[in-house]
């Protein structure tokens, strides 16, 4: 495993990190979430293959991936040893305060994220998503404030428009707040609208980008066609991706073939070339895929299969914000 700083911080995190939504208590919207016993051998890979940064969130399968993610790590790994994210934002319960970004629901939020993790602090707090109902600066001095009372050890953000981003990295700076240090957005080879102002914008700010779905809910891994129960299910995946993106499937299809390599391999290694992304964030249901992912890390792609992978993108309209 290869490993390398998180942002402009002191922090060493995997090339990869295991994203842990695919571990929880199966429902209506995460009905191929695995429960604790079968998530627990891609905990014991990850570790294995030196994977130490694992990332989860309060809202995943109402709370359960965040339990079961602090169980095993709590029960196999140093905690010293490895990095845990979380986020905030989503709705957990019903009626007011229930959900965004105000004071009250951040230090809530991270409370019961350590009580569901069994840990006494995080080591990435993230924001899920933009607030629009709440101040800005309401927010941003909330996460500093978990961040001083020794709650979470950096804080990051996840999509948002690149405006939104650099205003508040402007406020940070100018009110000496802690400060985002990582940027989770969706970026893979069906969707690069980040390379437009997103990613210049984390590359100019030392901002590290760990993005989310660098498969695209793995679609870059298999025929265009083929149907999966996650595909079938996943409703929010249906708006990211456009048939003319089956080309750009293709396309890694034979580059893989040529390599004798997995498709997986070749579409995350594209990824992680671009030089402001520090860690993609994979899911794994079968230990392949773990696999496939770790590997990655060693393949190294050539200029003319960079070139092709990417001449066949079509631009789009943003996806993933909501």
């Amino acid at each position: 495993m290869e490993y390398t700083k998180l942002g402009s911080t002191g922090l060493d995190v995997s090339r990869i990190c295991l994203g842990c939504m695919s571990y929880g208590e199966a429902n209506d919207r995460w009905p191929w979430a695995l429960p604790a016993d079968d998530a627990k051998p891609f905990f014991s890979a990850a570790l294995d293959a030196g994977v130490n940064f694992f990332d989860t969130a309060d809202v995943y399968s109402g709370g359960t991936s965040e339990e079961i993610t602090g169980r095993w790590l709590n029960q196999m790994a140093n905690r010293d040893e490895t990095v845990v994210a979380t986020k905030v934002f989503n709705r957990m319960r019903p009626g007011p305060n229930g959900a965004g970004l105000s004071r009250k629901a951040i230090m809530t939020g991270i409370d019961h994220s350590l009580q569901r993790l069994g840990m006494d602090y995080v080591d990435l707090y993230q924001i899920h998503r933009f607030d629009p109902e709440t101040p800005l600066e309401e927010t941003l001095e909330a996460l500093h404030d978990v961040v001083k009372s020794g709650k979470a050890r950096y804080i990051g953000a996840s999509s948002m428009f690149a405006w939104q981003f650099a205003k508040a990295l402007h406020l940070q700076d100018a009110n000496g707040w802690a400060r985002f240090v990582t940027m989770q957005d969706h970026y893979n080879l069906l969707y690069r609208e980040e390379e437009r102002e997103m990613l210049p914008l984390c590359a100019d700010e030392g901002v590290g980008s760990i993005p989310w779905s660098p498969l695209a809910r793995g679609k870059l891994t298999r025929d265009w066609d083929a149907s999966t129960t996650r595909g079938e299910t996943d409703e929010f995946g249906k708006t990211l991706y456009q048939d003319s993106d089956r080309h750009i499937v293709e396309k890694v299809a034979e580059i893989a073939d040529k390599r004798g390599v997995s498709r997986a391999q070749v579409a995350l290694a594209w990824v992680m070339a671009n030089p402001v992304v520090d860690s993609p964030i994979i899911g794994a249901t079968k230990l392949e895929h773990l696999h496939d992912a770790v590997a990655a890390v060693d393949l190294q792609l050539d200029d003319r299969e960079l070139a092709e992978l990417g001449e066949r993108y079509s631009p789009r309209g943003i996806a993933g914000h909501r």
